[in-house]
C-alpha cells in the first residue's frame, strides 16, 4: 500500500519578509513528513481553490503549519495585540479543517495551527503574551522554555517512552510530572479558560504570575486530534523524543478509514 499522503497548509512565502527563510520553515514541515514515512503534499493561499480541494479531500491526514495571526473575528473579538493577520491563510486552514473532518482523519496543529484548532472548534485566543516570541527563525537564538506533559495524555503516551531530559518512562517522575525544553516562537496563546469544548489540555508552560499556558491539546474523544504551541520540525531546538509526534501522526494517517478505501 502507499504511503499515507499529508496535506500540509503553508506560509505563502512570497509575502514574507525573508523569502528564502520562509521556503526553508516550508521545506522543514515537508521532511519531517518524510522521515516519519508519510507522503507530504503542501499547499499554501495561492494553491487553485479547486486544487486544494482536491489535495485535502483526498488526504489521509492534515497538518496545520505555523505562520500568521488568526483573525480574531473568528473567535468574535476586535484586534487588541493581533498582528499580521492573513484571513486567505485562515480560509485554507479551515477549508482543510472541515475537509478532514468530514473524514475523521488525523489532524496536527503547530504553533498557530494548535491555535487554529482551538479556534475552529469554538475556543479563543489570548492575542498578545510578553516574553515567548524572540528571534525570528534563523535571526538568531530561540527563546526556549519548559514544557510539561499532562500525565496520561495521547501526547505523553506518544513522547514519553523514555522520560523528559533523562526522566523515566510514565509521564511523572518522583520529582513531578515531565517536562522538556522546547522552543517558542509565538506571541499568543491559549489559556486553559480558553479550551474549546472537545479539547482537552495535554501539556502547558509556566507564564509566571499569570499561569499556565495550554502549550499542547488534543482531542476529549478517541478522534486522532493534536497541537503543539512550539515547533517539533525544528529538530535542532526541540528533543529528539518529539520524532515519535510525527511518527504516531504518520501512523494515525496509515490506518483512517481514506487510507484503506
Amino acid at each position: 500500500m502507499s504511503r499515507p499522503r499529508i496535506a500540509i497548509t503553508l506560509a505563502d512565502p512570497a509575502r514574507a519578509r525573508d523569502k528564502a527563510a520562509a521556503r526553508l520553515k516550508n521545506e522543514l514541515y515537508l521532511d519531517t513528513v518524510r522521515r516519519a514515512d508519510g507522503e507530504p503534499v503542501g499547499l499554501d493561499a495561492t494553491t487553485a481553490e479547486r486544487l486544494a480541494a482536491e489535495i485535502v479531500a483526498r488526504a489521509d491526514g492534515v497538518l496545520l503549519s505555523g505562520g500568521a495571526d488568526l483573525d480574531p473575528a473568528l473567535y468574535g473579538e476586535a484586534p487588541d495585540g493581533t498582528v499580521g493577520v492573513r484571513r486567505d491563510r485562515d480560509r485554507l486552514d479551515l477549508a482543510a479543517w472541515r475537509a478532514a473532518g468530514e473524514r475523521r482523519a488525523p489532524v496536527l496543529g503547530i504553533c498557530r495551527g494548535l491555535q487554529a484548532i482551538n479556534v475552529f472548534m469554538g475556543g479563543r485566543l489570548v492575542q498578545h503574551v510578553d516574553g515567548h516570541q524572540g528571534p525570528s527563525f534563523g535571526e538568531g537564538d530561540p527563546v526556549i522554555h519548559r514544557f510539561t506533559l499532562v500525565p496520561g495524555s495521547r501526547l505523553a503516551r506518544i513522547v514519553d517512552r523514555e522520560g523528559g531530559d533523562g526522566a523515566h518512562a510514565g509521564g511523572i517522575t518522583a520529582s513531578g510530572p515531565v517536562s522538556f525544553a522546547v522552543n517558542s516562537y509565538h506571541h499568543q496563546a491559549v489559556r486553559p479558560p480558553d479550551l474549546a469544548p472537545g479539547l482537552v489540555a495535554a501539556g502547558f508552560a509556566d507564564d509566571g504570575d499569570r499561569g499556565p499556558l495550554v502549550e499542547a491539546l488534543e482531542s476529549a474523544d478517541d478522534r486522532w486530534i493534536v497541537g503543539v504551541q512550539f515547533h517539533p520540525e525544528r529538530v535542532e531546538t526541540t528533543p529528539p523524543a518529539f520524532e515519535r509526534l510525527f511518527a504516531a501522526f504518520v501512523a494515525a494517517a496509515d490506518e483512517s478509514p481514506s487510507h484503506r478505501d
